[in-house]
This record gives structure tokens, sequence and C-alpha cells, in this order.
């Protein structure tokens, strides 16, 4: 499922591409992934334009001329491409956006949607979300506070989108290896350590940051010559690795079920807390 470096990525090359752009057509092959009926959906989203991109969490948010916003969820699966007809990918497609000699194609839409809503449904629609993890208001002790009170894993902490958002389960991984820390640790032990909770506070950022300047992992470019999408996948150091020598320490990175989510670490470098 792509995560937040995926999303930011998408929403950086996409800012650079359907900008003002007027949309002059659109095609529905799959009305459960819209919120409308088909004729609306299409009726109002003809002749807009796209002034602003947004990420939020795992979701992009195109924001409309008229005011309303197209909000993304690929979910598991989903995934987007920017080009011509010529350059159509070889996918199935649930919506397409034209824009055009240019069509924004929506793949893998089975489980994700991409609904049409006003500003105050959009604002309702993630009021439940956690702060945003590279958010310039975010720092050591706000995410410290965000960890107090906490119970369960390491691992189910950091994918819960009601504490932080964004953060799924590859980069949970990465972040967990980062810190030195198994995601089996428990969050209470982290949040009553001063010096692990900085550790883990770094290693999300550092993690973050640099998969997102490197694309994230997803596998498919987003449009024709794209060579940055997906080029942090070779990068992970123990996500999807079982079986693997770790990186660091050359251990054997191992597999295990967390609260029915699957989690990567190494045993050798990697303590509990």
């Amino acid at each position: 499922m792509p995560e937040l470096p995926e999303m930011e990525n998408y929403r950086v090359l996409l800012s650079e591409k359907i900008l003002d752009l007027p949309i002059t057509g659109v095609i529905v092959n799959r009305d459960k992934s819209i919120n409308k009926e088909i004729q609306t959906f299409s009726q109002e989203l003809v002749g807009n334009r796209v002034i602003f991109v947004e990420r939020r969490a795992k979701h992009l948010i195109f924001h409309l001329a008229n005011g309303k916003r197209l909000v993304l969820h690929l979910m598991l699966g989903g995934m987007i491409y920017w080009g011509t007809e010529s350059e159509r990918p070889d996918r199935s497609t649930q919506v397409e956006i034209q824009f055009g000699e240019y069509t924004l194609f929506f793949i893998g839409l089975r489980l994700g949607y991409l609904h049409l809503m006003t500003s105050k449904e959009t604002e309702e629609a993630m009021s439940d979300l956690g702060p945003e993890p590279l958010d310039r208001r975010m720092n050591a002790e706000r995410f410290a506070n965000l960890l107090k009170g906490r119970r369960g894993t390491l691992k189910t902490t950091l994918v819960n989108q009601h504490i932080i958002a964004g953060i799924g389960n590859c980069y949970s991984d990465e972040i967990a290896f980062a810190a030195g820390l198994r995601p089996s640790s428990k969050t209470q032990n982290i949040s009553s350590s001063p010096e692990l909770t900085e550790r883990l506070y770094r290693a999300m950022q550092s993690v973050l940051r640099e998969a997102a300047s490197e694309g994230g992992y997803m596998e498919m470019p987003l449009m024709n010559g794209d060579t940055k999408t997906g080029s942090y996948d070779e990068q992970c150091r123990v996500y999807d690795r079982e079986g693997e020598a770790c990186p660091r320490c050359g251990g054997t990175i191992e597999r295990v079920e967390i609260t029915g989510k699957k989690a990567f670490f190494c045993p050798n470098c990697q303590h509990e807390a």
C-alpha cells in the first residue's frame, strides 16, 4: 500500500504537470471507485482545473478551481499513471481524467477510491487523522507527547493513523530498524525512556525524508521517462527482505506477525525496548 513517501512523490511530480490545465474528459470504468453518479461526477470535472495538489497522510487531495476537492486514497494495489493514449499502461483502469492529449490514469482502485467532496466534507473525512510526521510543527517533544500513555507494540503504534498519519507496514519496519528497536517493542517502554524516544523520532524523520526524496518504493513509474518513482525500493533495509543478510550487522532478517501485520527485522542488531 502506498504510504507517505509514495504519495508525497506523486504530489511533487503531478504538481509539475497538471496544475491549471483544463479537464477535457472523464472516463469511469468502475462506479464503485467514485462517490457520485458517473454523469454528475463527469459534469463537475469537465471544464474544471486542478489548482493545487495536497497530500494528507496517505491521501492526495486535488483542489479544484470551483472550490471542491478530489480525494484519492489508493489503498492496497492502487497506483496512478500520467501519459498520452499511446503511453497507456497495460493495466485495467477504474477512472481516467483527461487533460487534452494527456490522461491521468487511476489503476487498481478495487479497494481505493477517488471521491468528489466539498471543502467541509474533506476536512471532516481527515479530521480523525493524527499529525503529519514531517510537518514543520512536529518536533521531538511533540512526538514524545504522542507516545505518552500509549500501549501496544511499536509496530501497531507507528501504523495507527490516529496517532501519526502516513506510516504503514513498510516504513514502520524501516523506522524500527533505523532506531535499532524490534517492531514488537512495547510502546510504553519506549515512551518511558527519553533516549529511546529521541532515537525513534530521529529514525522516523530520517527514513521518511530519505524515502520521499528517493521516490518511495512504488513499482511503476508515474510517467514516461520517470526514473525517480520507486528508486527507494532497493534501499529498504529490512522490509520484504526475509532471509537476506542485514546490511548493518550481517545477521539474517526475519519475518513475524504482530497483531495480524507482517513485520521484518534483524534479531541480531534490533533489540526489545
